[in-house]
């Protein structure tokens, strides 16, 4: 029984020291580019320390802490531009500015995501209530929470943290692409 139980406590450690991910270049809060290592399933794994060194405190701690931004101030709340939101852990696309909507709740609210299994869900029972986190897939960054109240004709808000995103115009996104060595 002893020995499972260490096993059981190593592993544990191991899952928590090693979240995956994988940060863009472009995003401003990179403060260092430390080397990643991707698993079999495309996870980029990056220790703790690498997170906090790449990361900005506020960031980490809503990335990796499950923190969460004060209501009506993060930086995407209002945004009404067109472009694509993507995890600032990692630099997957999650969303589109067609998938945004006025909520009113004080986060940035989509209705979807985009294709492809990009955010997973687990249960959170923290606060005295029960709701689902949205992940990044691709990294384990908390995201925020999926609500079934949205106005929309999927039924879903999902509220995520302005931390949480980095945002790319259209224009940029188009712009960015053109600049890219073509391939021969």
């Amino acid at each position: 029984m002893h020995a499972f139980a260490f096993v059981l406590l190593t592993a544990a450690t191991l899952v928590a020291c090693h979240p995956a991910t994988d940060r863009p270049e472009t995003t401003a809060a990179v403060l260092t580019s430390a080397p990643a290592v991707q698993d079999t399933t495309g996870k980029i794994i990056r220790t703790d320390a690498e997170w906090k060194a790449m990361l900005t405190p506020q960031q980490y701690n809503v990335l990796r802490k499950k923190g969460t931004d004060m209501p009506f101030t993060g930086k995407y709340t209002n945004t009404r531009e067109k472009g694509t939101y993507y995890c600032s852990g990692c630099g997957q696309a999650l969303f589109t500015s067609d998938m945004k909507f006025a909520s009113e709740c004080g986060w940035p609210s989509f209705d979807r995501e985009l294709a492809g299994d990009r955010i997973t869900t687990v249960v959170d029972r923290s606060h005295g209530m029960v709701r689902t986190e949205i992940l990044c897939a691709r990294c384990g960054s908390h995201l925020g929470h999926l609500f079934d109240d949205g106005p929309t004709l999927t039924g879903q808000r999902y509220c995520v943290n302005s931390t949480s995103l980095e945002f790319k115009k259209a224009d940029d996104a188009k712009a960015e692409k053109a600049a890219q060595p073509k391939k021969p």
